[in-house]
């Protein structure tokens, strides 16, 4: 039986066509993003999923892990790892609250609060590999946010 070649220009009606998939675009170019970190992070000794805990915590220092997951909207099995890993490397510190022996709270080391000014180099170096300016960055995180919510509706 011999293959047939298929006709690869598909209408760009096809639901179907790979450059149709908004999931697709989304996906190329959250791995291009994370991608264009890399080389910044690694030089820190971070991985996205570190630096991303560290955005959260220069934000609001102190808090806990189930806070740090609804910001990040991780689980406590995912993001523990990463934690323990950040904690082992000398960027914060857990803490049991005595308030509630249950959580766990998480604070920057001195250490961990300094990575901050570079991290600032790194969000500018990723900025002009975007090629976009300030305002078209917002607008496409609020559609991305939008996006998110519409995603989360019961599920």
């Amino acid at each position: 039986m011999m293959n047939v070649p298929r006709e690869t220009t598909a209408p760009l009606t096809d639901p179907l066509l790979l450059d149709n998939q908004l999931c697709y675009a989304l996906y190329a170019a959250a791995h291009r993003m994370t991608k264009s970190y890399r080389p910044m992070l690694e030089r820190m000794g971070l991985t996205y999923p570190q630096y991303l805990v560290l955005l959260v915590l220069w934000e609001t220092d102190g808090i806990t892990v189930s806070e740090i997951g609804r910001r990040l909207r991780l689980d406590s099995g995912t993001l523990t790892p990463v934690l323990k890993r950040l904690e082992a490397a000398g960027f914060l510190v857990r803490n049991r609250r005595r308030s509630d022996e249950r959580e766990v709270e998480i604070a920057l080391t001195p250490r961990g609060q300094a990575l901050r000014t570079e991290a600032a180099a790194v969000r500018e170096s990723v900025m002009c590999q975007l090629n976009m300016s300030e305002p078209e960055v917002q607008a496409m995180r609020a559609d991305l946010n939008a996006l998110i919510a519409n995603l989360s509706v019961g599920g």
